[in-house]
């Protein structure tokens, strides 16, 4: 599984980078490294919607609030 967060400007000011660090840890505490790759992308063309995340190329919006209930259920109820 491929998870992809874009870091543009956009997205940054809305919290790319907490997202980022809040799915590293999930990553890990779940034992995933092996199964989840976690990528870096600028501007996804939704920056409205931002922080946009893809998770196999579908396009979520995910925010610093929302992080883990995003993972849950779009991560770790796939893998």
């Amino acid at each position: 599984m491929k998870i992809t967060v874009c870091i543009g400007s956009s997205c940054h000011v809305k919290g790319s980078h907490q997202v980022v660090r809040a799915l590293q840890q999930l990553i890990s505490d779940n034992g995933l490294e092996d199964k989840v790759q976690l990528a870096g992308t600028f501007c996804l063309s939704n920056c409205q919607k931002g922080v946009c995340v893809t998770v196999d190329d579908v396009l979520h919006s995910v925010s610093p609030d929302n992080v883990d209930a995003f993972f849950a259920e779009h991560v770790l109820a796939k893998v």
